[in-house]
């Protein structure tokens, strides 16, 4: 007998089906044995007795034990409707019963859709608490993200690539980046795939890319990691970077859509309001911003820095409280806060570059791009680099770039603030920080 999903069984009343599943929740009633049976589609009440053919089996099952259960599906009597599940006006009446897999006594209660972990807890036993209800809801809105992405950057035009993640070069110099022995030479692991997805503008003038980059930072807060998801995108001809920040509006409100046509499970779990994207997100530059917390909120930002965590919450206050709006761009970040191939603004001060807040959270950040490659050696000399050290890239520049520009926007800082998680690992399957790098 082929297996079918428990959703399916819904299809199947009074007749014979078989499932499979690991066991969610098990109750003695009497003679009675209650399973919830846990699969990829849901969870499906299973029921044996003492006429069952494998009833003594059934005795000896525990949570997570894996099985595959014969039956017939029957409708459950109105009183024992369950509306909380999919399956819930139906149960499978169980004949056969096969072990598949045993479990060990668990450790952590990984069923109790109430419960709540430290942290650490969490993490030191993902392989089993990825397993809770809550988890699971998660990284079903986590691929909502993933596919929303890549669906609306397609529709624009966008055509998807891959770079190396092992580099000859610092993308930015500075020290933020893991080094390794690359056959005896020093290698770089990827802060970013900037200069591939530069390049790639030569040849497809749109190009995105979803993967991996690593930042060797020593941060022990609840927003970052050493290893994210980032959501990249390079636009060529542009004539400002509005093209770029208006192109993102439009990305950012289609996933938001979906999360809401996709999600309505997860949104009623974590009892959510989605916020809405405004068809125009609210832009103000940030020598502004930074006054305005100062003269709003009293809370000086330090010249030594473009804005901290405290200006960006406050940034975010504001937004909410002027437009109405959970998102805000900051926008021409001094040049001395940004990387030598941000294109500058005609002040010579500032950069025609941004930051995209989410609820006072830094989500995304960006910037048009200098595309002449005079003005880029310039300005790789300025930031005290030696330009040699980016031949292959500045090659793509010699031979004719339009005006261009992008983004990187983190994929797990949009998860940790749609659902108002604690800690953006928890929106990681397996988080890499300063002290963790198991499991």
């Amino acid at each position: 007998m082929e297996r079918i999903l428990n959703k399916e069984t819904v299809k199947y009343v009074n007749k014979k089906v078989m499932v499979s599943g690991w066991v969610n929740v098990r109750r003695d009633h009497g003679k009675i044995i209650f399973l919830d049976l846990r699969d990829r589609s849901g969870i499906l009440q299973v029921v044996f007795t003492e006429e069952s053919k494998d009833y003594k089996k059934a005795e000896i099952i525990k949570p997570e034990y894996v099985v595959s259960i014969t039956g017939k599906v029957a409708k459950r009597p109105l009183k024992m409707v369950n509306k909380n599940i999919e399956t819930g006006k139906v149960e499978l009446q169980g004949q056969t019963l096969e072990i598949l897999s045993e479990a060990e006594t668990l450790p952590i209660e990984v069923n109790d859709k109430n419960i709540e972990l430290q942290l650490d807890t969490l993490l030191d036993n993902r392989p089993l608490t990825i397993r809770t209800e809550r988890n699971r809801k998660i990284f079903k809105v986590f691929e909502t993200v993933l596919k929303a992405y890549a669906e609306k950057m397609r529709d624009l035009g966008f055509t998807e690539i891959k770079t190396p993640k092992i580099l000859g070069a610092a993308t930015e110099g500075g020290a933020n980046f893991f080094t390794l022995d690359y056959f005896g030479r020093k290698a770089f692991l990827a802060q970013s795939p900037q200069f591939y997805k530069q390049i790639m503008v030569g040849a497809f003038e749109r190009v995105f890319e979803i993967d991996p980059v690593f930042r060797a930072e020593k941060h022990f807060t609840t927003r970052h990691m050493n290893e994210y998801i980032s959501l990249d995108a390079e636009i060529g001809f542009i004539k400002s970077f509005e093209d770029i920040t208006n192109t993102l509006t439009e990305v950012i409100r289609y996933i938001f859509d979906e999360f809401k046509k996709r999600n309505a499970e997860e949104m009623k779990f974590f009892k959510l309001d989605v916020p809405k994207v405004p068809k125009r997100i609210p832009m103000i530059k940030l020598k502004d911003v930074k006054k305005i917390i100062g003269e709003k909120y009293n809370y000086k930002i330090s010249d030594d820095t473009d804005i901290d965590p405290q200006g960006e919450r406050l940034a975010g206050e504001y937004a909410k409280e002027k437009y109405n709006s959970d998102f805000i761009f900051l926008t021409h970040y001094p040049k001395n806060f940004r990387p030598f191939y941000t294109m500058p603004s005609k002040d010579g001060v500032e950069t025609e570059g941004f930051d995209l807040l989410f609820k006072g959270l830094e989500i995304a950040t960006g910037s048009q791009r200098i595309h002449q490659y005079k003005d880029l050696v310039e300005s790789i000399k300025r930031h005290k680099l030696n330009p040699e050290d980016f031949s292959f890239y500045l090659q793509t520049f010699k031979y004719g770039m339009p005006p261009h520009g992008g983004w990187g926007m983190g994929l797990e800082r949009i998860v940790y603030k749609i659902l108002n998680l604690s800690n953006v690992k928890e929106a990681c399957l397996f988080p890499r920080d300063v002290r963790r790098i198991i499991p």
